[in-house]
C-alpha cells in the first residue's frame, strides 16, 4: 500500500508541475510583451511616431503637452492607454509601515487603495541590483514565486510591477512573525511543534522539487507564520531552476549556519542540499542551535564537513534517526537522495501526520500567533516598524533619463498580472 501511495503522489507532483510550468511559461511570454510596450512608451521619441501612437492609444492633448517641453512621463501614468488598462501601479497603495529590509530594498506592509486588501510590498532599487549583477536572481525569484501559486505553504505573488528605478513583488502579508522571532523567544520547541512546522516545511520542498527548483536556503529568518499558525515559506533569491532529480549544479550559496558539507568543499551538489537545510532546521528547533554551530566561522565549516551530529536524549529515537538521515555527510546516502520527499513522509517521525489534512490545512496548529488582525506588528522587528516610509514609493512617474536607461531595460517580462478574475482576491 506504501509503495502505491508514494507512486500515486509522484505522479501527481509530475502533473502539477508540468502544468504549473506552462502556466507560468505563458505568462511570462505575455509579460515580456508587457514590459516591452512599456518600454515603447516611454520614450517621448518613439510616442510621435503615428503608427506608435495609434497602436497604444496616446491621447493627442497628452502628446502635444511634451512637446511642449512638458516632461515625459512612463507608460503608467496615462489612463486612457491601452496597455494602461488593467496594470497595476505604485500610486494604488497605501504604504502603512516597513516590516522588513534586505540588500536590494525593503518589505513594506501596504493597503490596496480599492479593494482594502493588505500586502506585503517588496521593493527593490533597480541600480543596487545591477551594480552586484544580481538581476538573473531577481528574475529567477519572480519565475520561482509564478509556480508557487498552488501550495499552502509558499508565499504567493499576486502582482509584480515595475517604475523606471524601482521593482515592485505584491506579496501574501502574513504577521504571525518569523520561526526565528518565536525559536529565540522560546529556544526551542517541543517536539510535536517541530514536526508540524517541518512537515510543512518538507511538503513545501518537496513542491518545488517536483517543478525542478531548488531552494537553498532554508533557515528560521526565511520561514514566516500566518495568523492561524501555519508555515509560509518566502524570498526565493537563491532558488535554482531546471535543476531535473539527478541533475547537479556547483554554484555557491547559502547562509554559513546551514550549509552543506558537499558546498563547502566547493563539489557539484543536488536537491539534497534543501533536506541538509531541513535536518539543520529542525535540529534548532528541537536543540535550540544549528547541529555544528559555533562563533567561530571557521571552526564552525570545520564542525560540518568532520565532526559527527550530536543527538542528545531528550529527543525521541524517531527524531534522532531522522536527524541522522538528514544530517548525512554523504549526499548520496542523505534522507531524501532516492526518492525525494516521499523518503521523508514515510519517516516513522512522521507517522503522526496526515499528509492529506497537512495539505488543505486541517491539521489545528501546535500554536497560534497572537495577533488582533492585519495591522497588528507586534511580531515584527521595531528597527524595521520604527523607520519611517518613503514618499516616493506610491510615485507613478518615471522620469526617463540617459542614466536610468540600462535600469529601465534590464528587468523586461518582469511585470505579472492575474487573469481579472483572479485579481484582488
Amino acid at each position: 500500500m506504501a509503495v502505491t501511495g508514494a507512486g500515486c503522489d509522484l505522479t501527481y507532483c509530475k502533473m502539477r508541475g508540468i502544468v504549473s510550468f506552462f502556466t507560468a511559461f505563458i505568462k511570462e511570454r505575455k509579460m515580456g510583451l508587457n514590459d516591452f510596450i512599456q518600454k515603447l512608451g516611454s520614450s517621448p521619441h518613439t510616442c510621435r511616431h503615428s503608427d506608435v501612437r495609434v497602436f497604444l492609444k496616446i491621447d493627442e492633448n497628452q502628446n502635444k503637452e511634451t512637446e511642449e517641453g512638458n516632461r515625459p512621463h512612463c507608460l503608467s501614468t496615462p489612463r486612457n492607454s491601452l496597455v494602461e488598462e488593467n496594470r497595476v501601479m505604485p500610486s494604488d497603495f497605501d504604504y502603512l509601515k516597513i516590516i522588513g529590509k534586505g540588500s536590494f530594498g525593503k518589505v513594506l506592509l501596504a493597503r490596496h487603495k480599492e479593494s482594502e486588501q493588505y500586502y506585503a510590498v517588496k521593493v527593490l532599487q533597480k541600480k543596487i541590483i545591477l551594480k552586484k549583477k544580481e538581476q538573473k536572481h531577481i528574475m529567477s525569484e519572480r519565475s520561482v514565486l509564478l509556480q508557487n501559486l498552488h501550495h499552502p505553504f509558499l508565499v504567493g505573488l499576486h502582482f509584480s510591477f515595475q517604475t523606471t528605478d524601482k521593482l515592485y513583488f505584491v506579496l501574501d502579508y502574513v504577521n504571525g512573525g518569523e520561526l526565528f522571532y518565536h525559536l529565540q523567544r522560546e529556544r526551542v520547541f517541543l517536539e510535536r511543534r517541530a514536526r508540524f512546522y517541518a512537515a510543512e516545511m518538507a511538503s513545501a520542498l518537496g513542491y518545488l522539487h517536483s517543478l525542478h527548483i531548488v531552494y537553498r536556503d532554508l533557515k528560521p529568518e526565511n520561514i514566516l507564520l500566518d495568523s492561524q499558525g501555519h508555515i509560509v515559506l518566502t524570498d526565493f533569491g537563491l532558488c535554482k531552476e531546471g535543476l531535473a532529480p539527478n541533475g547537479t549544479t556547483s554554484t555557491f550559496c547559502g547562509t554559513p549556519e546551514y550549509l552543506a558539507p558537499e558546498l563547502l568543499q566547493k563539489q557539484a551538489y543536488d536537491r539534497t542540499v534543501d533536506w541538509w537545510c531541513l535536518g539543520s532546521v529542525l535540529y534548532e528547533m528541537l536543540y535550540g542551535l544549528p547541529p555544528f554551530y559555533s562563533r567561530n566561522t571557521a571552526e564552525m565549516y570545520s564542525n560540518i564537513l568532520t565532526k559527527p551530529v550530536e543527538l542528545k536524549p531528550n529527543v525521541s529515537n524517531a527524531g534522532r534517526s531522522l536527524l541522522e538521515g538528514l544530517l548525512h555527510k554523504d549526499r548520496a546516502q542523505r534522507m531524501g537522495a532516492q526518492n525525494d520527499f516521499m523518503e521523508l513522509k514515510c519517516h516513522s517521525f512522521f507517522s503522526p501526520i496526515n499528509w492529506d489534512d497537512l495539505m488543505a490545512k486541517k491539521t489545528t496548529p501546535p500554536f497560534i500567533p497572537s495577533v488582533s488582525g492585519p495591522t497588528d506588528l507586534r511580531h515584527f522587528d521595531p528597527e524595521f516598524t520604527h523607520l519611517p516610509v518613503p514618499g516616493s514609493l506610491g510615485n507613478s512617474d518615471c522620469l526617463v533619463t540617459s542614466s536610468l536607461r540600462e535600469a529601465a531595460s534590464a528587468f523586461l517580462g518582469f511585470s505579472y498580472m492575474p487573469p481579472s478574475d483572479h485579481a484582488f482576491m
